[in-house]
């Protein structure tokens, strides 16, 4: 049931946002920034075995691909899931994603799209056999069903994912020291052990720990789930550049054990390092985010975001076009190359 406080979504085209900046998909391609150092090498040493623990391969066949992929050759996409599930929370019982984005890279731009998927989005869940919120999918499945879920819904392959809960956001802030958020309102919320209006939020420019990044990455009270996709974009920016400064250097080891900790991943260490090309290509990886257009829809007395069919439909093409997959429309693509070559 939709929250009283909840305002109506606006079916507006999706908006694209260009920005020079570091990639930042996991921390061993950071880490790998560093250099030859000891202190570089230690942390290499340290991120190979801790990423190894949380490498978790699922047993899928993905037939929307002929051959495995090669992301140090081919362009490929990533599945970034994030659970509702902490300490208080049964990793395994019923949780459900609260956050979910696709990013697909293409190696030969280095360029990487970043979509936002609504956790409301009334899809049909192949696990399930019906149409239900994507954010359900998790529940009849875990990552496996939010894959099918997720490649049912945009048609195109879902190469890998990564899976993180609440402990790991937390956590990684914590380690960073913090980040530096614009909250854009005063906002009550819940913390990561449902504690009811535990973090309290004025609106400004702050320092945020992990408990108060989490509370507003999830709060959705005052507007919806598009603008909250978007406050998540820009908490991974925060976390991006805090990461990348020279403060966050020194943090490192401290936060590829509080990734490893609460990860898992079919991304292999040695794949993970073929991601360093995207991270120093050029003055720094050229990422558009994007958003899905929708409305709200009640259907038997329930909430659910209604993806608009013909945005949908674009967003669909974008991303065919940038994996260059089967099916996309080759205008799209050579668009795409002029933006690039208009942005280098």
């Amino acid at each position: 049931m939709a929250d009283n406080y909840r305002t109506t979504y606006k079916a507006d085209r999706k908006k694209k946002k260009r920005k020079r900046i570091f990639f930042f998909l996991i921390v061993p391609v950071l880490v790998l920034i560093l250099g030859v150092t000891s202190y570089g090498a230690f942390l290499y040493s340290k991120a190979q075995s801790v990423m190894d623990e949380s490498y978790n391969p699922i047993e899928r066949e993905n037939a929307k691909r002929e051959k495995p992929v090669d992301p140090d050759i081919d362009n490929v996409s990533i599945l970034f899931i994030g659970v509702d599930d902490s300490d208080t929370r049964n990793f395994s019982a019923g949780s459900r994603t609260d956050a979910l984005m696709l990013a697909t890279l293409n190696e030969k731009q280095k360029s990487v799209k970043l979509l936002s998927i609504p956790r409301d989005s009334y899809v049909y869940i192949p696990s399930k056999g019906y149409e239900d919120k994507i954010n359900h999918a998790y529940g009849s499945g875990g990552a496996k069903s939010t894959i099918e879920a997720v490649e049912e819904l945009l048609d195109v392959p879902v190469d890998y994912y990564v899976n993180m809960n609440f402990n790991a956001f937390i956590d990684v802030i914590d380690a960073l020291d913090g980040i530096e958020v614009e909250v854009p309102y005063a906002l009550s919320e819940q913390d990561s052990g449902d504690r009811k209006n535990a973090i309290n939020l004025q609106a400004g420019l702050q320092e945020l720990n992990g408990e108060e990044a989490l509370a507003l990455a999830r709060t959705r009270k005052l507007d919806n789930d598009i603008e909250r996709g978007k406050r998540q974009q820009e908490i991974l920016k925060a976390i991006i550049r805090k990461a990348v400064s020279a403060k966050g250097v020194t943090k490192y080891s401290d936060v590829i054990e509080a990734v490893g900790d609460n990860m898992s991943t079919d991304l292999s260490f040695s794949e993970m390092k073929t991601f360093i090309d995207y991270a120093t290509a050029g003055t720094g990886i050229d990422i558009e985010t994007l958003t899905l257009a929708g409305g709200d829809s009640y259907i038997n007395g329930v909430y659910y975001y209604q993806l608009d069919p013909a945005e949908l439909e674009t967003t669909k093409q974008t991303l065919k076009s940038h994996l260059q997959v089967p099916g996309y429309t080759s205008d799209l693509v050579n668009s795409d190359l002029e933006n690039d070559e208009e942005a280098y």
